[in-house]
C-alpha cells in the first residue's frame, strides 16, 4: 500500500463508526438548526427595539439612527428584518455547504469534521452568539448550551486550518496551539470574569492575541503547502488559503476604508444608507470562507486556482492604482481650477474619468507582467520564448534553423525528456529532427 493510499484508508470510515458518525452529525444539525429558527422571534424583537442607553449592542439602533432611517421612510422594524436576513443567508450558505459535504463526503472524518465546523460557526459563532443570546434571555436553561455551541464553533474552525487537509498537524507544534486556542476560548465563554479570559485584557492585547492564532494557521497552510502537500493536496490548499486571504483582506480593508471614510466626512457614521451599505457588504467577504473550503474539499481537481490568483493579483493591484490616480487627479485638478477661476467639479470628475479610461489597458499590461515576472516566473518566460519564436517564424526562411529553433523552443518551455519533429517534403519522405533533453 502506497503512503497517499495509506493516509486516505486512515480518513475513511466504515461499518459502525460511519453510522455512528453521521447519526451524530445529524443530531447535532437538528440541535443547532432548531435554536437558530426558534431564535429569529425574539432576535427580531430584540433589533427592532431602540436602544436609549449609553452602550448598546451592535445589532440595535440608536434613536439618532432610528431617526434617519425613518426620515428615508425606512422603519426600524424593517432595517431590523433586514440586518436578521443577512444573518440567514450568512447561515444559509455555510449550512448549505456543510450540506453538500456531508451528502457526498460523509465516509471521510475530516469532510465530516468541516461540515460540521462550517455549520456550527456560521449559524451560531459568527456573531459571537448574538443571534441567541435573545432566546437564551427569555428561556435561562439554554444559555449554557448556547454558549458551549458558540465555543464548539470557534474550536472547530480554527482547528480545521491547522489539520486540513490531511487529518494531521503540520508542523506537529500547532497541536500546541490549537491546545492553547481551546483552553483560551473555554476562558472566554465559560469563566469571562477570570483574569486568565481575554475578555478582561485590553481590547489591543485580545485582538494581538486573536490574530496570532489567525496567522499561525494560515502560516501553518502555507508550511504544509511548501513541505508536505502533494499535488492535489496543494490545490486544495491554495483554495482555502485565496479565499481566507482574499475574505479577511476584504473585509479588514473594508472595515479600515469605514474608518478613514467617516474620519474625511464624519457624517457618513450617521448617514443610514452608508450604515446599510457596510452592514451588507462586509458579511458578503466572509462568505469566500466557506466557498473556498467547499471547493477545495468536493472540486480539487476542477479548476486552475492559479488563473484565479493571477487574475485577482492583477485587478486588485490594477483597482488599486487607479483609484489612487482617480482621486490624486481630482485632487490636483480641483486645486488647479479653484486657483484659476473657482470651484469646477465637473470639468475635475470628467478628466478624471478620462484618464483612468487611457490609463486601463497599458497600466493593466504593466501591472500584469510585473506579477508573472515576480510569482509566475517559469510561466512568464516560457511565454516570452514563445513570442520570440513566432517572430522567427515570420522572417526566418531557412527550413533546417527553422526547424532546430523550433525543437528548442519546445525543449525550453515545456522541458520534455525526448523531443521528435518529422517533416514531409514535397516527394512524400519524411525528415526527422530530433533533441534529447540532457
Amino acid at each position: 500500500m502506497t503512503m497517499d493510499s495509506q493516509r486516505e484508508s486512515n480518513l475513511r470510515l466504515r461499518g459502525r463508526r460511519l453510522l455512528i458518525a453521521r447519526a451524530a452529525w445529524l443530531a447535532w444539525v437538528v440541535l443547532v438548526v432548531g435554536l437558530f429558527v426558534a431564535s429569529l422571534p425574539a432576535n427580531f424583537e430584540h433589533r427592532r427595539t431602540v436602544c436609549t442607553q449609553a452602550a448598546c449592542a451592535d445589532v440595535q439602533l440608536t434613536p439618532e439612527q432610528a431617526q434617519a432611517f425613518q426620515a428615508l421612510g425606512l422603519s426600524v422594524d424593517f432595517i431590523a428584518a433586514y440586518s436578521i436576513a443577512i444573518d440567514v443567508v450568512f447561515a444559509a450558505v455555510h449550512f448549505a455547504i456543510a450540506l453538500v459535504i456531508f451528502a457526498r463526503r460523509s465516509d471521510d472524518w475530516l469532510a465530516l469534521f468541516v461540515a460540521f465546523a462550517l455549520l456550527t460557526f456560521g449559524m451560531v459563532t459568527y456573531s459571537d452568539g448574538q443571534s441567541l443570546d435573545p432566546l437564551a434571555a427569555g428561556h435561562p436553561a439554554w444559555r449554557l448550551p448556547i454558549q458551549f455551541i458558540t465555543f464548539i464553533g470557534s474550536v472547530s474552525m480554527l482547528t480545521f486550518f491547522y489539520i486540513f487537509p490531511n487529518g494531521q498537524f503540520v508542523p506537529r507544534w500547532t497541536r500546541w496551539l490549537a491546545i492553547l486556542w481551546i483552553v483560551n476560548e473555554a476562558l472566554a465563554y465559560f469563566f469571562p470574569d477570570s483574569p486568565l479570559s481575554s475578555n478582561t485584557w485590553p481590547p489591543l492585547l485580545s485582538t494581538l492575541v486573536s490574530t496570532g492564532f489567525i496567522g499561525a494557521s494560515l502560516f501553518a497552510q502555507v508550511y504544509r503547502y511548501r513541505r508536505v502537500s502533494d499535488p492535489v493536496q496543494r490545490q486544495q490548499t491554495k483554495w482555502v488559503v485565496f479565499g481566507v486571504t482574499v475574505a479577511l483582506g476584504g473585509f479588514l480593508g473594508g472595515r479600515l476604508g469605514l474608518v478613514l471614510l467617516i474620519l474625511i466626512i464624519p457624517s457618513l457614521e450617521q448617514n443610514p444608507l452608508f450604515l446599510l451599505a457596510a452592514g451588507t457588504a462586509l458579511p458578503l467577504f466572509l462568505l469566500l470562507i466557506p466557498l473556498s473550503i467547499g471547493l477545495a474539499i468536493l472540486h480539487s481537481r476542477l479548476w486552475d486556482i492559479d488563473i484565479i490568483i493571477r487574475r485577482t493579483l492583477v485587478y486588485s493591484v490594477l483597482s488599486g492604482l487607479l483609484a489612487l490616480v482617480y482621486f490624486g487627479s481630482v485632487v490636483v485638478l480641483q486645486a488647479v481650477f479653484s486657483a484659476v477661476g473657482g470651484q469646477r467639479s465637473e470639468p475635475v470628475i470628467i478628466l478624471s474619468t478620462l484618464a483612468i479610461v487611457v490609463l486601463f489597458a497599458p497600466l493593466r499590461r504593466r501591472v500584469q507582467n510585473v506579477i508573472d515576472k515576480r510569482f509566475y516566473r517559469h510561466k512568464y518566460d516560457a511565454q516570452k520564448v514563445l513570442e520570440q519564436f513566432a517572430a522567427t517564424a515570420r522572417d526566418e526562411v531557412d527550413l533546417n534553423k527553422l526547424t532546430d529553433r523550433l525543437v528548442a523552443v519546445v525543449e525550453e518551455t515545456m522541458q520534455p525528456a525526448h523531443v521528435s519533429l518529422w517533416l514531409k517534403d514535397s516527394n512524400a519522405k519524411s525528415q526527422r529532427r530530433e533533441g534529447v533533453r540532457q
